[in-house]
């Protein structure tokens, strides 16, 4: 049914473009009918009907069209995908080789195809009532009815989950470590490879595990730490030892409000008088020592690991040998950092979302990309190879950036001004108005269109030639001899 819908639309969308196109070769009477080439992907020939309603674009064997904001649809055979966006985010359908999904508001939907590293397999969920999976391999078939009867593997964060009139019995499983929830969550008693553990929430828990060996992907035998957990009263007691067996075991003790004790060979937390209390952080594997009254309101480290002054909202200085992050006013202004090479990541933000700033750097190659948003008004951004686009105006892109499904569906409803740059091939391409005025250059090469095509200019090696109201208006150069010759 969706792929006969698909087909009728693709058919009005690409008559309708067809039809227009055949009124001159490169037509450019925007917003009524526009059509030319991206000035950032000369390969694709971009065609406009009737302002930001309806897109259309070819380039080689692949092709997209659109009813903006309502339909998105994109096809390209050479790559087998295809996707189709209906009121972007209600229903999309992806299909990239025989792998596919379609959902409606990611409660209904469906997927399968052949993967990579299993067999193929169908799914078919409505959220979060029904689950099932159908697959080449009958081990991998499940079925699931809440709160009635159901089995799910590789769903929910865990390798299988089965239960029976939920929250009556639940069982999971993820690796080795088995669940089994009776009156889920309150009951339930865990068991494993060398664990076992149990817990009555929130009253009391308990559980064990021991020290076990593994081989590795590389034949080598490791070691697998144990530990020994228990709480009472959750969350306000809680006493446990980790990572026993390791280089770095940890004790655990805390009676909230009083205190939370953590130490270790490598790291010392001890807080009282939670959450508005006092505490100290001695990180001997970093090396810095941290104060908190309370944290996070109140903070200061010193240290080579970390050096930090915060006195939330007012201010915030925070330094580690990869990271910085400072505030003042929060959240007024917003600077972080991350320096780990190759990558060099800053990002500038003032109040959230009104204004952005982010660069990221290549520091092997020098190149950098950056993106600036000042909401709603523009976004622009210059990637690693120097594209740069700018667009006016920008009331979703700041608040979710690179969203292709945004961009494509709804950005060109509300782009009143368009331009872009490409120093590679040296072509420039604007916007203003849906194209009622329209630039494009070349090296060599300069286009002009204003009011539905009613002035018109082009200049290149062949001449200049104007156009008002649709009349040639003169010629001059190669343009003025052929039509002197004819």
């Amino acid at each position: 049914m969706i792929k006969a819908l698909i087909t009728r639309l693709q058919s009005l969308v690409v008559i309708a473009a067809s039809a227009a196109v055949q009124t001159a070769a490169a037509p450019d009477f925007g917003p009524a009918l526009s059509r030319f080439k991206l000035a950032l992907d000369p390969a694709t020939e971009h065609t406009e009907i009737a302002g930001p309603l309806i897109s259309y674009d070819l380039r080689e064997s692949a092709w997209n069209w659109a009813l903006h904001p309502l339909l998105f649809y994109q096809n390209d055979p050479e790559t087998d995908l295809a996707e189709f966006d209906f009121l972007y985010p209600f229903l999309t359908y992806d299909r990239f080789g025989s792998e596919y999904r379609f959902q409606i508001f990611q409660v209904f939907n469906f997927s399968g195809g052949q993967t990579q590293t299993g067999p193929e397999k169908k799914r078919f969920t409505i959220f979060p009532f029904y689950f099932q999976q159908r697959s080449t391999d009958p081990n991998q078939n499940y079925t699931a009815f809440l709160p009635f009867y159901g089995h799910l593997k590789q769903r929910l964060f865990r390798d299988e989950i089965f239960f029976v009139m939920l929250p009556i019995f639940l069982e999971s499983r993820k690796k080795d470590v088995v669940t089994d929830n009776y009156l889920f969550p309150f009951f339930h008693l865990r068991k494993g490879n060398a664990l076992s553990g149990w817990q009555f929430w929130p009253v009391v828990g308990d559980e064990h595990k021991g020290i076990t060996m593994e081989t590795n992907m590389w034949g080598e035998a490791q070691t697998i730490p144990g530990h020994k957990k228990f709480f009472l009263l959750w969350p306000f007691f809680f006493h446990n030892e980790l990572g026993l067996g390791s280089d770095n075991p940890q004790h655990q003790l805390v009676l909230l409000p009083l205190f939370s004790r953590q130490h270790s060979p490598l790291r010392d937390n001890n807080s009282y008088l939670l959450p508005f209390g006092f505490t100290h952080i001695i990180d001997r594997e970093k090396k810095y020592e941290e104060w908190a009254l309370p944290w996070p309101i109140i903070d200061f480290a010193r240290g080579e690991g970390k050096t930090a002054n915060r006195v939330w909202p007012l201010f915030s200085r925070a330094r580690t040998p990869t990271l910085e992050s400072d505030f003042y006013l929060w959240p007024l202004y917003k600077f972080n950092r991350v320096n780990a090479p190759p990558l060099d990541r800053q990002r500038t933000r003032i109040l959230l979302f009104l204004y952005s700033d982010l660069i990221e750097k290549n520091t092997e190659t020098g190149t950098a990309f950056q993106r600036t948003d000042l909401w709603p008004l523009f976004t622009a951004r210059r990637d690693h190879a120097g594209n740069e686009r700018l667009q006016l105006f920008a009331p979703i892109e700041p608040m979710l950036p690179n969203n292709k499904s945004i961009e494509r569906n709804y950005s060109p409803v509300w782009s009143v001004w368009r331009s872009e740059h490409n120093p590679k091939t040296g072509a420039r391409s604007q916007s203003l108005l849906w194209n009622l005025y329209h630039y494009q250059s070349e090296p060599g090469r300069k286009k002009v269109s204003c009011f539905f095509g009613m002035f018109q200019y082009n200049s290149g090696p062949e001449g200049k030639r104007w156009r008002l109201f649709y009349i040639p208006f003169g010629r001059t150069g190669k343009a003025a001899a052929e039509r002197s010759n004819s």
